[in-house]
């Protein structure tokens, strides 16, 4: 079957929509580059004098993606090098809807359609051409040395990676939330033994993922302390225990009551553990 986007690499964008049709193109080819899971958590919204803005659906897609800003440069150059994409910046806003993402993808037919010169042919005819210009870019870039993606078979560059962009940003992302999990379960476990468990994990990522669930941990412990109560299920007392043991890097059987406080602070401490909470019914 004939992908669009590969339809589309063969489309040059007319003078009177320049401005638009970047980012109508890019939205209907954004799964592709960044794989279906960020994809369906973010969007391009917005090119503005080089820099892509990119709308997530929360603060720690918005985290997480920034890590991987390079990776997005570079697909959206490979794919749209005509966009001049220069920076990307994330924010946290409402994603488009089926309709939405319906309604540009008509656009860009409509685009197509009205493009010289295949204003006055029929869709059969201009599908013809489209097709015989993706053949003839595959065969080029296979003459040239392009190779498959050992994860889902789009070509790749002779001199990149074994896999293609998409499929990058989709075990990067597997790997974060492979990694998070543990270190919510298992903080005990230091950066070597994380390691051992999580296939490609390197002490930079497992760094910047452990920075990342600190801060997340602690912004959730705060805003319980100041409002003075717990959640429904009661989660703030594991996640102060995560966050002791992953912020001390001490192990469970060496941390001591002084440890805690130490790391926790004494509002928050006493918010938690303290006995005027110890019959506490969460949530009420």
């Amino acid at each position: 079957m004939l992908k669009l986007s590969e339809a589309l690499a063969e489309w040059a964008p007319g003078a009177g929509r320049a401005h638009e049709e970047p980012m109508l193109l890019l939205g209907a080819v954004w799964p592709e580059l960044v794989g279906d899971d960020v994809a369906r958590n973010s969007h391009p919204q917005r090119l503005l004098d080089g820099t892509l803005l990119i709308v997530t659906r929360s603060s720690s897609w918005s985290q997480e993606l920034s890590f991987l800003s390079e990776r997005i440069l570079a697909a959206v150059a490979a794919r749209l090098p005509h966009a001049a994409v220069q920076r990307v910046r994330f924010k946290v806003g409402k994603l488009p809807s089926a309709r939405h993402e319906a309604a540009a993808a008509a656009r860009i037919v409509r685009a197509q359609a009205s493009a010289p010169p295949a204003a006055s042919a029929s869709p059969q005819e201009a599908l013809g051409r489209l097709r015989e210009g993706v053949t003839r870019r595959q065969r080029a870039k296979l003459t040239a040395g392009w190779k498959p993606c050992t994860g889902c078979g789009a070509l790749v560059a002779p001199d990149g990676a074994a896999l293609c962009i998409a499929c990058i940003n989709a075990r990067t992302h597997a790997r974060t939330e492979a990694t998070a999990r543990l270190l919510f379960e298992a903080p005990w476990l230091g950066m070597r033994g994380t390691q051992a468990l999580i296939d490609g994990l390197t002490p930079q990522e497992y760094g910047a993922i452990r920075r990342r669930l600190l801060a997340r941990w602690w912004g959730i412990l705060e805003r319980a302390r100041l409002a003075k109560r717990f959640s429904k299920d009661g989660r703030e007392r594991a996640i102060a225990s995560s966050y002791v043991v992953l912020k001390s890097e001490l192990p469970p059987d060496e941390i001591r009551p002084e440890t805690v406080r130490n790391v926790l602070g004494d509002e928050l401490h006493d918010f938690l553990f303290g006995t005027e909470h110890a019959s506490e019914t969460n949530g009420e």
